[in-house]
């Protein structure tokens, strides 16, 4: 790994060699003006960046101590392309300097974001990260030693590839063992060996898991047999006869439903009476859904992306629509984000989806929702194909939250060769959804890590830890892997609540 400890260094480099226009640092505070905003851009600065070649990563940061020095930690999966081993794939970074801590090998590509939990301890949270390959494993936090790995803990060697496949985000749900620990509810399916049209594929699985040793405790396949790419979002009710999980089936290619169970079914080992909420016959339901009280009942609702281009809202206790969105001529990857985008006291919806068909895509269609009524009050092209999902802050304090958004962009260099950077963006809606970049175009495409963003060394200033290929000729690129901390002057004045994906307490819950 090459540390730059002086990350303008390349910024300058870059922008004399491929023709990089560089954008200014915009901070920003509560009642102070552009001019204001611009005048402490000096604030702002990259703490520090970490290079790794020939690796790249679909995974998102998630953020822990693990060192114990009080300033908060990084960890990542990354990896080639599909079936190529890695020495560096799951790797944990010191928040402070970007150093590695500890980093772990894999067979295949580590593209889920961790989950984190303290499985032996010792105080410190353990990592639970998967991919493809059927891995998933459970690290120790403090040394990056393996505790459990599913293949080998359940002795499943000659199954993978044939019927486990790939690994999404896990999720914790109450302890069911005795042991005091939250068991792991995770997802598994989708065989990428499969012609992209071709309907016999291998159903999805819904697995719980034993966190202390990585051992199965029940899994049940979708009720409808097709395969999952969907990460699963649990309802915040405590017992476990009251939460409900949203799961998805279907692809790019292959169509699928959207459904809600009760966690106890699954426990059971029963999930065929599971409620459909939408379907689709030719594309499916891959973007985690998001629980969030949209209609003011005081129960948690259910947003949800399907691939074909629509946003739905159901009522969270009777799983009635309560309104659907279509943006023709799109596809939809990335979950949607929540937040109070208007002023009104209701949260409001937004969405990043795609112009075109897969695998065919041009620009990204940025709409915002108001979450009352599913009317649309904010649509925007800005930006080529990727598939993070947006974050959410009140940056100036006004009471009417920004999205922060990643966002990839495409140019030429003198002899008409095809380049490609990326940056983060501020979309202001009391402002008519101005847009405004908060650092330089960086070499490289961003294609589906969203970034983390919070307070690291608990100095009440925003940081943002992002991920990018630093490739700028190809945008699905796995040879070249760079990892950024932007330390900000942008004030936290409340606790974030959507600042990582799936939200910040990881779990697709407001």
């Amino acid at each position: 790994m090459l540390l730059l400890k002086n990350f303008w260094l390349v910024v300058e480099f870059f922008s004399k060699v491929i023709l990089i226009l560089p954008v200014l640092f915009i901070g920003f505070s509560d009642k102070r003006s552009d001019s204001e905003f611009q005048n402490q851009s000096k604030d702002n600065h990259f703490a520090w960046s970490s290079n790794f070649p020939n690796l790249g990563s679909l995974s998102s940061p998630r953020a822990t101590d693990f060192n114990g020095d009080g300033i908060l930690d990084i960890i990542v999966g990354m990896g080639r392309i599909e079936f190529q081993a890695a020495d560096t794939a799951i790797v944990a970074l010191d928040g402070k300097s970007g150093e590695i801590i500890w980093k772990r090998p894999a067979i295949d590509q580590i593209y889920g974001s961790a989950a984190l939990l303290d499985i032996n301890g010792d105080s410190v949270e353990d990592v639970v990260i998967g991919g493809r390959s059927a891995i998933l494993q459970a690290i120790d936090g403090k040394n990056g030693t393996v505790i459990w790995d599913f293949v080998e803990t359940n002795q499943l060697k000659k199954l993978v590839q044939k019927k486990y496949f790939n690994f999404y985000n896990s999720q914790l749900m109450p302890d069911i063992t005795g042991d005091g620990l939250p068991e792991i509810l995770v997802s598994n399916g989708g065989n990428v060996l499969k012609a992209s049209y071709d309907p016999n594929r291998p159903a999805g699985k819904i697995i719980v898991i034993d966190s202390s040793n990585g051992k199965i405790i029940v899994e049940v396949e979708t009720p409808d047999q097709k395969e999952t790419y969907h990460s699963i979002t649990l309802s915040n009710q405590n017992h476990i006869d009251d939460i409900e999980v949203v799961f998805g089936t279907g692809g790019e290619t292959i169509g699928g439903n959207l459904y809600v169970v009760g966690l106890k079914d699954i426990l059971n080992g029963d999930i065929k009476m599971a409620r459909v909420l939408a379907g689709s016959k030719e594309k499916g339901f891959i973007a985690p859904a998001v629980w969030a009280d949209l209609n003011g009942d005081g129960i948690d609702d259910i947003i949800a992306n399907s691939v074909d281009g629509r946003v739905f809202a159901f009522d969270g206790q009777t799983k009635q629509t309560l309104w659907k969105v279509s943006l023709p001529g799109t596809e939809i990857y990335s979950s949607p984000a929540v937040g109070y985008f208007t002023n009104d006291q209701n949260l409001d919806v937004f969405v990043n989806a795609n112009t075109g068909i897969w695998p065919l895509f041009s620009d990204c269609t940025n709409v915002m929702i108001d979450g009352a009524n599913g009317k649309i009050k904010y649509k925007q092209q800005f930006g080529s194909f990727q598939s993070t999902s947006p974050l959410v802050l009140d940056i100036n304090g006004d009471g009417v939250d920004e999205i922060i958004i990643c966002e990839n962009k495409s140019g030429t260099d003198r002899a008409g060769k095809k380049l490609f950077y990326n940056t983060i963006s501020v979309v202001d809606f009391t402002k008519k959804g101005r847009k405004t970049a908060l650092l330089p175009l960086l070499a490289g495409h961003n294609t589906s890590s969203t970034p983390w963003m919070g307070d690291l060394d608990k100095d009440n200033l925003l940081d943002i830890v992002f991920c990018h290929s630093n490739n700028m000729y190809h945008t699905y690129a796995f040879d070249g892997l760079q990892i950024n901390l932007l330390k900000t002057n942008i004030p936290i004045t409340k606790p974030l609540k959507w600042g990582a994906y799936m939200g910040s307490d990881y779990n697709g819950r407001y």
